[in-house]
């Protein structure tokens, strides 16, 4: 449902609705006064004869423009339950939304209103991440436990989001526990404004593909592993939209279409293709691309890309492949491309994917790049931005580590291994709450001795223009997440990190934004971040056994003035928890 007229829901809203109508007041406030002065002006007889039809014209213009200037609101009603999916042919038990696995799409478009009313009814406390969406000046939606107290059972809590400026593939996933494993996850796709011109040709329809990594276990017994001490076993299967085999997607010969493909995958990094197709990159995570064409794609932990693809070959099925990268068995999932009218089924062999070949992905990787003279979300091109000439306020190096601490595997950054307190990190720092956690609890350079357990939080100033050094130095492949921004991807390499890399591997002119990056093994991973959304946001891996053992931390992004210019009130119906409870 969408309405464009705010005022059917601003009783909802707090502060954010109250702040954007500020300009109607201001319209009103203008015309009164001119009215007033017309009073003063003009005599009794010409201003009713003169002004008044001027004034009523003016009213009504501004009264249109009023409601004409709100963006539209979506709304949603989501029930989350069990249910019981059997996606590798093992009856197990799913999260649904509203009966579905995956959850429904959200399809909206650039500046929507998105509202979700959550209905939990499973068993223990929920929450649902929306991958990408920055929510801007409010982390208070961001719908992880350093910002959110999690939905208690048999209640709801209806998440209130303007995708302010964005455009591009992203995703939402359940934040609590081991919740994904078993589902609750689905697409969110946003749409670019009529007016804002699309620098592609403009395919007849999209497909979104969810690519996911599966276990026949039920989340309770993955997390209790965990919660033991021992790593997570290897994923028993990929999946497809929810499906080892079989999802069709249908088009017609000669047209072209959009793929919107999403890793939605626990562990695993994978490589996606279309047998006797290329595939044209045009989004990564909300930024266009320069068009390069591809075989087949890396897409790590956490990552989206949208692709152009048009049906040139003889008419029949073809497979859609996805495959797991750097892993021992590889595992596939199969989908179909179907051309409309044929009844010629997709033939044997799958097309070829890497498998192992870490410089391979390294040197795809440097292949995308940033469309300079595109726009994204607003007319301007995404080049004006020159990203590359600013002056770096603050360089961070963080590193991931395996640890033991109190006999049970951990995962840290910096040698601290993130827990989440009971009162959410954003709740304490609002109601200045203490005893909760400490700034700069973890260092921005690694450090020697054991790893520890802790609040992990790193300060930092509104506006900061931060260079961000992932340095992995383990034998797996690391992906990071950064919510409420995004960042430019400037520089892969292999072996430590130091200052000379920047001159040698930065691309500092055309390297894209994104909001997840990949580290490969023993190697480093280099961004650029402009820190304008002041909030408490997470950096995490978006492996999510190693962010569920404590390999993440959160940037407290802040400044002292208080103001509804940079970060909104929390909302009327914050829920509270832990010291924060009233």
């Amino acid at each position: 449902m969408i309405i464009n007229n705010h005022h059917e829901v601003r009783r909802t809203r707090s502060s954010f609705l109250y702040w954007k109508t500020l300009p109607q007041a201001h319209s009103a406030f203008f015309l009164s006064i001119l009215y007033q002065n017309s009073e003063r002006t003009y005599p009794n007889n010409m201003k009713r004869a003169n002004f008044l039809p001027f004034f009523l014209g003016l009213l009504a213009w501004a009264c249109i423009s009023c409601v004409k200037a709100e963006d539209p609101y979506r709304f949603f009603n989501w029930v989350i339950t069990y249910g019981q999916i059997s996606p590798l042919g093992v009856p197990q038990r799913g999260i649904l939304i509203n009966g579905k696995f995956p959850g429904p799409t959200i399809e909206c478009e650039t500046n929507d209103n998105v509202v979700v009313n959550v209905i939990n009814k499973l068993d223990e406390p929920f929450l649902i991440t929306w991958n990408g969406i920055k929510q801007r000046k409010e982390s208070w939606q961001d719908g992880v436990l350093g910002t959110n107290c999690p939905i208690p059972p048999k209640t709801n809590w209806t998440y209130h989001m303007q995708v302010k400026d964005q455009i591009g593939t992203f995703s939402y996933f359940p934040s609590t526990a081991m919740h994904r494993a078993v589902g609750g996850f689905g697409g969110f796709n946003i749409q670019a404004r009529p007016v804002i011109f699309v620098p592609y040709l403009k395919p007849v329809a999209e497909f979104t593909l969810l690519v996911s990594d599966w276990w026949k276990s039920d989340h309770k017994t993955l997390q209790q592993r965990l919660d033991s001490g021992k790593a997570l076993t290897k994923p028993d299967g990929l999946l497809i939209n929810g499906s080892p085999r079989g999802i069709s997607f249908t088009g017609k010969t000669g047209q072209r279409y959009l793929f919107r493909v999403s890793n939605l995958a626990l562990t695993t990094s994978i490589n996606f293709r279309i047998q006797g197709h290329a595939m044209t990159l045009v989004e990564v995570e909300g930024a266009h691309t320069l068009h390069e064409s591809y075989e087949s794609f890396d897409l790590h932990v956490g990552q989206s890309v949208s692709f152009l693809v048009t049906l040139h070959s003889p008419s029949k099925d073809y497979f859609i492949v996805a495959s797991s990268r750097f892993t021992k068995p590889v595992l596939t999932a199969t989908g179909i491309l179907h051309y409309d009218g044929t009844k010629s089924k997709a033939s044997l062999p799958l097309p070829i994917g890497p498998t192992y070949q870490v410089h391979w992905s390294m040197k795809q990787a440097r292949t995308v790049r940033w469309n300079l003279t595109a726009n994204a979300a607003r007319p301007n091109p995404q080049g004006s931005f020159h990203f590359g000439t600013i002056p770096i306020t603050r360089t961070v190096v963080l590193a991931n580590s395996k640890a033991t601490i109190n006999g049970k595997l951990r995962y840290a950054v910096n040698k601290v291994s993130h827990v989440n307190p009971a009162t959410p990190l954003k709740l304490a720092d609002y109601f200045n709450i203490p005893g909760v956690f400490k700034v700069n609890s973890v260092k921005d350079r690694p450090t020697a001795g054991p790893a520890i357990l802790a609040p992990s939080v790193l300060g930092f100033a509104l506006h900061d223009f931060v260079e961000v050094v992932f340095q992995n130095n383990e034998n797996s492949i690391q992906s990071w997440h950064l919510d409420g921004h995004d960042f430019w991807s400037v520089g892969f390499g292999g072996g430590q990190w130091n200052s000379t890399m920047r001159s040698r591997f930065y691309n500092l002119n055309d390297a894209t934004t994104r909001y997840t990056v990949q580290v490969y093994p023993k190697s480093w991973s280099s961004i650029l971040v402009s820190l304008d959304n002041k909030g408490m946001w997470n950096l995490r891996s978006a492996n999510w056994p190693r962010q569920y053992l404590g390999q993440q931390l959160y940037a407290r992004v802040w400044n002292d003035e208080k103001s509804l210019f940079t970060e909104y009130d929390a909302p009327a119906n914050l829920l509270r928890c832990g010291k924060a409870r009233k």
